[in-house]
């Protein structure tokens, strides 16, 4: 199934499975895609906006400049996406318990958003925005971080000795998150 530039609202209680569809330049509002499996399915250019996607599976799944607003995306395996074109942004949304491990996705924009608990083990996320976002437990080992920017980011925990910090940015504020593991006080 192919959609192109359509909009779809307020889709809940989806059966069947979206897999192997392709939707270009579509937007969706307040759908609930919770628990149904994407498997194979292409979103190019789409918008989510208020959706659900718990514990969606997403298997080979292809998210190509896509935004998500104000989206719930509990516990999602981004790691198991296809890899190519993956490139996404986020504003407003819950992440907490995703995993992005071992994925490109450099200049991604988190913004206002909660990623506790989220693993973003041997990920490149270079040049992205965590403005005003919760990374509280979020796990960063071996993680390409350069130029990313934390200036509002809050209760991240990152070794500057197990990830790529060159050119990042951080508030003086969040100075603590890089300090954890060496149990000094700072005052």
């Amino acid at each position: 199934m192919y959609q192109y530039e359509k909009e779809f609202t307020s889709i809940n209680n989806i059966k069947e499975p979206l897999e192997k569809s392709e939707f270009e330049s579509c937007k969706f509002i307040n759908c609930d895609f919770s628990g149904i499996s994407l498997k194979e399915t292409i979103f190019m250019d789409c918008e989510f906006v208020d959706c659900d996607f718990s514990n969606s599976k997403v298997l080979k799944a292809a998210f190509r400049d896509v935004i998500f607003r104000n989206c719930k995306l509990l516990g999602l395996h981004f790691d198991e996406c296809n890899g190519i074109g993956l490139s996404f942004n986020f504003e407003n949304c819950i992440l907490d318990h995703s995993v992005f491990y071992n994925t490109k996705i450099k200049r991604t924009r988190f913004i206002n958003c909660s990623l506790k608990g989220v693993d973003f083990s041997d990920c490149d996320i270079s040049e992205s925005n965590f403005d005003s976002t919760d990374l509280e437990n979020a796990i960063f080992d071996n993680t390409n971080l350069e130029k990313a920017d934390f200036t509002n980011a809050e209760n991240y925990v990152i070794d500057p000795e197990n990830n790529m910090l060159k050119s990042a940015k951080f508030s003086s504020s969040g100075i603590s998150g890089l300090l954890t593991k060496y149990r000094i006080e700072i005052i």
